[in-house]
């Protein structure tokens, strides 16, 4: 497979991604729907509805594969989930693909409602999530799903860092009797896993081991946390990469460990770091009354920058550059804290 857009990692992280012998596979996206598609071929119970969101899913060639299973709701994100809750309710496993930006907005009330309080068997699937949007400014970014999602009852929400952790997903939401919720970007994915790798709903997935620093880190994020170890490796500095690809429920067990065993902590979200993944993992460590420095990375409280997904993630310091630094300056406070 080609290397990555050179967009997407400045030069010295290209360079790293070919010393590790690392490839690239599809847009998670991709792998969804292909995925979605072999489940729906065995299973003609299952069905997907789109909000004229058909071609961005990538769900094209399953349209017409099956276009018995396959809903258009037009752009209209409320009906959309309430069709999605309705055809879940009358026995069918059904998946709604809308762009995260619009689903866990416009439709909050009806994901409340009629998916999560109603108990049935929908997955909600956001795509274009995060900032993949990008230049297209802050009314088309997601930065507040997951605040939002984790504050409702009875929702697994998920957000898978590569192709292997993409196609578990969705088999586990295809078999899942309760709400999920799979959050997708759109760029193509570097190959993580090791071919032993096991995926679980709830278990977050550790990628390397270290004990001075762990980077906890779900979505896209994770493949830079891995970049800036390796970084930080030439350095003599053992950082432990945990993908945490369920944000709820969280592997409250994976984040005590990297509290309790490395000398800093460090999340990396594609999200606000208001109400994601860094402020649960925060919460976790202080109930259990366990004192680590801990930098929450992600996108402040502030007017979002305009640009493409690689000039927001290298201004906000999600990069092999960026996050390896915050991980020295976590270590320097460590020390000064000892």
């Amino acid at each position: 497979m080609s290397a990555p857009a050179p967009s997407l990692f400045s030069p010295e992280a290209q360079a790293m991604i070919a010393q590790l012998g690392l490839v690239r596979g599809r847009a998670n996206l991709e792998e969804f729907a292909a995925t979605l598609q072999e489940l729906a071929e065995q299973d003609h119970q299952i069905i997907a509805v789109t909000s004229d969101s058909r071609g961005s899913g990538k769900l094209g060639p399953f349209g017409k594969a099956l276009p018995k299973q396959i809903v258009e709701v037009g752009i209209a994100e409320q009906n959309l989930v309430g069709i999605t809750a309705g055809l879940a309710a009358g026995g069918k496993q059904s998946f709604g693909v809308s762009p995260a930006c619009f689903l866990t907005a416009r439709a909050l009330e009806q994901i409340k409602n009629d998916v999560c309080y109603s108990d049935v068997p929908a997955t909600l699937v956001g795509i274009s999530a995060g900032v993949s949007y990008g230049a297209l400014g802050s009314t088309h970014h997601s930065l507040h799903d997951l605040a939002a999602l984790r504050a409702i009852s009875n929702i697994t929400i998920l957000v898978p860092a590569d192709n292997f952790e993409t196609r578990a997903a969705i088999q586990a939401a295809a078999a899942s009797p309760h709400p999920v919720y799979v959050r997708f970007g759109k760029a193509a994915m570097i190959d993580l896993q090791e071919p032993e790798a096991r995926f679980e709903v709830g278990k977050a997935i550790t990628l390397r081991e270290g004990t001075d620093v762990a980077f906890i880190a779900t979505g896209e994020t994770v493949i830079h946390c891995l970049l800036a170890a390796e970084k930080l490796a030439q350095d003599g500095i053992q950082a432990r990469v945990v993908s945490m690809h369920t944000i709820k429920p969280l592997d409250e067990k994976a984040i005590l460990e990297a509290g309790r065993e490395c000398r800093a902590v460090v999340t990396a979200e594609e999200h606000s770091i208001h109400g994601g993944l860094g402020e649960a993992c925060a919460g976790v460590l202080m109930q259990a009354g366990v004192a680590v420095p801990l930098r929450i990375v992600g996108i402040p409280d502030e007017d979002t920058v305009t640009g493409s997904q690689a000039d927001i993630f290298r201004h906000y310091g999600i990069s092999m550059e960026g996050l390896s630094q915050t991980a020295l300056e976590l270590l320097e406070k460590s020390e000064s804290l000892a």
